[in-house]
């Protein structure tokens, strides 16, 4: 497989059976629902996964995946840096629900919000309180005009400094022991 394949949410589920599915998003996300059989390596620990990663390679094809594809891309990207060939799921787990695959998530998990939902909530409380504090101290609009300078340079630039922080909060972690039982499989 070539560094840069992009799969659709067909072929990879016809393909499922022979791919190393590697689930990018947070332990949030994962657990909100995941490809059957795939493994969550949240993108900010890539580099930590990148020995067990290249082992996983060297059995089999690597699909990565997230919501939409553009962290799968950028950890596609990054694994094609060090010679680890892996495909990407095109449009993520939302391509791959629309087209009526199923999804697995723990019984007894605790889901937390999607994290596009966490980023609308997060921004828009924010531009909310700009808005009303602005009615009184005028300066407070400030924190709205920021956020929405933001939510320009996020959708110009297909990142989420937003995204990015909420991931660091608690209930989007998973403990060190999930990602060491991850590796030492993909390791195997």
């Amino acid at each position: 497989m070539a560094p840069t394949t992009h799969l659709t949410a067909e072929q990879a589920h016809d393909r499922l059976h022979e791919l190393t599915a590697i689930d990018v998003r947070t332990p949030g996300e994962y657990a909100s629902g995941h490809l059957p059989g795939a493994h969550n390596i949240p993108l900010d620990h890539l580099e930590q996964a990148l020995p067990a990663l290249k082992a996983a390679a060297g059995r089999g094809d690597l699909l990565l995946v997230c919501a939409s594809g553009a962290r799968s891309t950028r950890a596609c990207r990054r694994l094609a840096d060090e010679g680890i060939p892996a495909a990407n799921l095109t449009g993520g787990t939302t391509a791959w629900t629309q087209s009526g695959h199923e999804t697995h998530r723990a019984a007894a998990a605790r889901t937390p919000w999607a994290m596009d939902r966490q980023v609308r909530l997060a921004a828009g409380s924010l531009v909310l309180a700009g808005l009303l504090t602005g009615r009184r101290w005028p300066k407070a609009r400030a924190l709205s005009a920021g956020v929405a300078g933001g939510l320009v340079f996020s959708a110009l630039t297909n990142t989420c400094a937003m995204a990015n922080l909420l991931a660091k909060l608690p209930h989007n972690r998973s403990g060190d022991s999930d990602l060491d039982a991850t590796l030492a499989a993909l390791a195997g």
